[in-house]
């Protein structure tokens, strides 16, 4: 299987949308390397940095469910290694 590393980053400004980031976070387990997440009081948002080891369709698949959610923010950042196959 062909995968990719990416790092998806969400900024979460209505805490009411945590637990659907979380069920969805759950649906991906197998995939995700990393998770670190940041409760920054001063500015009431979170801050969540998940680290995946996938196929470009389940990284596309993940940012597609995460973006949809209201008040949540995404950004995709994907690695320019070589793919799991090229090694």
């Amino acid at each position: 299987m062909d995968t990719r590393i990416a790092l998806i980053g969400i900024i979460v400004e209505d805490s009411d949308s945590v637990e659907k980031i979380n069920k969805i976070l759950h649906e991906y387990r197998e995939y995700i390397v990393g998770r670190m997440g940041i409760p920054y009081k001063k500015r009431d948002v979170s801050i969540i940095s998940i680290v995946i080891d996938a196929p470009n369709n389940v990284i596309s698949a993940l940012s597609g469910k995460l973006g949809m959610l209201p008040h949540v923010n995404i950004k995709t950042v994907y690695s320019k290694l070589p793919s799991s196959l090229d090694k």
